[in-house]
């Protein structure tokens, strides 16, 4: 047996060391998660994907009474992304959250789901999507690539043949 490691790379600085650029998306993000319809979790979550046409595009996550229905913000917005711009590469997301019932003190990142519909899209267009996460105490972490959050990404050119 053969041990091997795998390492993730972030980095983590605060709001007001962002670009002007980067402070709109956070801010869009938080925007978008107040609109989200989560009556059964109080959990809201809003993300923003910039094309790299400049256009934005907002989603928050969308509940529903049988759970596994309903459908996270990252998935909403790369979703609509790709269906309203199929042609035009995603270049970040950025996410906030926050909750009726608790204050959020773990860092919160895409679930497994919504890293793997991020994978597909950089796969797609052969080129890594930065990933913005703002915290509740208005640190951000950021990640150059899905795989540094899901280094075991599902992929594999050969499942395109069928």
């Amino acid at each position: 047996m053969i041990e091997k490691k795998i390492t993730t790379t972030f980095y983590q600085t605060d709001y007001n060391s962002l670009s002007s650029l980067e402070k709109n998306l956070i801010d869009l993000s938080n925007q978008s998660l107040n609109e989200a319809y989560a009556p059964y979790s109080g959990f809201m979550v809003g993300a923003v994907v910039l094309l790299e046409n400049g256009e934005i595009i907002s989603g928050n996550n969308q509940e529903n009474v049988a759970y596994p229905s309903g459908l996270c913000a990252e998935r909403v917005a790369i979703y609509y992304a790709g269906a309203k711009f199929p042609n035009v590469k995603v270049s970040s997301i950025a996410i906030s959250a926050k909750s009726k019932k608790f204050e959020i003190k773990d860092v919160i990142s895409p679930c497994g789901a919504c890293r793997q519909a991020i994978a597909e899209y950089e796969v797609k267009q052969e080129e890594n999507i930065r990933i913005l996460l703002h915290q509740s105490d208005n640190s951000i972490l950021i990640v150059e690539s899905v795989s540094d959050l899901l280094p075991f990404m599902f992929k594999s050119k050969g499942l395109q043949n069928f």
